[in-house]
């Protein structure tokens, strides 16, 4: 890894000022980035318009606490991908590593032990809470609305502050993504344990023992259990939905969060490169300039065959996930299934 340019927070914050005020306006991500430095960094040290507190204390209590806010907004994004849902944290609960909501609004699945920094942040007169990774990423935010608790807020900042003169952490650039492996199974025993699943959360730990990537699984598994579609796959999904009324499971994740959007969908509007979901409880911002490649992805569980779209990155990483949706002990939902299997020019397994 490459550090990050060391500044102090007054020289950050004074490029910053400068940078917005003879350049165009940026999102502080787009502005960190301009200026070669992490998000979190720019965020502690804060530049016009934009103040932070640092917060200390358990990420694990921290998460847990985000039930007591009230009705607030949700956001998880990768670089390519913004999920936003409005509601309340509700249902946390803890496996091993994974900690969980399971409300009926906001529904996460956070890998708190990747987290690493927290901040109360003020912009524009929007109070949010914002979680960084150890490379100074941001993994997830909780913006305040109008239903938001805001005296629970402020207790909340309160309890986890940390000393105003907290130091500015030291962070390291995430290197970029290396030339993948040579895979370290066949497309035999890919096969053969793809087959051999029985949910589709075993889907990754399956990778891990086959030591392969995503991407290599999908290319070596069989074109009845992962098919390469065209780039149009997810505009045409995503409208047929919204037209039906069909509801659908929506996955964005980085490397400390996933978050998941289930319902149906109405408002859908390209704005150039990006291809968007416009509900009043749910926003999706898509890149499609982004899409390297489409697939139609085809696991068997114990509740039958089941179906996702999946987007990826050249990098191989996933951008977005689609399902119909489903709960566990219930099949896939027949209109689904015959959404996807109209993408594929060959049969899928049933």
């Amino acid at each position: 890894m490459t550090s990050f340019t060391r500044l102090t927070a007054e020289q950050l914050s004074a490029q910053a000022n400068a940078a917005q005020q003879t350049g165009p306006q940026r999102r502080t991500r787009e502005l960190a980035m301009h200026l070669g430095v992490s998000e979190c960094e720019l965020v502690h040290a804060g530049y016009e318009g934009l103040s932070s507190r640092p917060l200390t204390g358990s990420l694990h209590e921290m998460f847990a606490a985000l039930s007591e806010l009230g009705r607030v907004m949700a956001l998880t994004r990768n670089d390519w991908c913004v999920h936003e849902r409005h509601g309340h944290y509700q249902g946390h609960v803890q496996q091993g590593p994974v900690h969980m909501m399971l409300g009926p609004d906001i529904d996460l699945r956070a890998f708190v032990g990747r987290w690493r920094h927290a901040y109360a942040v003020e912009q524009g007169g929007r109070h949010s809470l914002q979680f960084f990774d150890g490379n100074g990423l941001a993994v997830h935010k909780v913006y305040c609305t109008q239903e938001s608790d805001m005296p629970a807020y402020e207790v909340y900042v309160s309890r986890f502050a940390a000393p105003a003169d907290a130091a500015m952490p030291v962070f390291e650039q995430a290197s970029q993504t290396a030339t993948l492996a040579e895979p370290q199974s066949t497309p035999e025993q890919i096969r053969e344990a793809w087959l051999k699943l029985k949910d589709t959360h075993e889907f990754h730990p399956m990778l891990g023992r086959l030591g392969v990537s995503r991407m290599q699984a999908l290319a070596g598994a069989g074109t009845d259990l992962a098919q390469q579609v065209g780039p149009e796959a997810v505009e045409h999904v995503l409208t047929r939905a919204a037209q039906s009324g069909l509801s659908i499971m929506c996955f964005v994740s980085n490397p400390g969060m996933v978050q998941i959007h289930t319902g149906p969908i109405q408002n859908l509007r390209r704005t150039g490169d990006w291809y968007n979901i416009l509900d009043d409880n749910f926003n999706l911002h898509l890149n499609t300039s982004a899409i390297a490649s489409s697939w139609v992805v085809n696991k068997p569980t114990t509740d039958g065959w089941v179906r996702s779209l999946e987007l990826y990155h050249q990098s191989g990483d996933q951008i977005v996930q689609f399902f119909g949706e489903r709960k566990e002990g219930k099949k896939e939902l027949a209109a689904w299934r015959a959404l996807l299997d109209e993408l594929c020019t060959e049969p899928l397994a049933v």
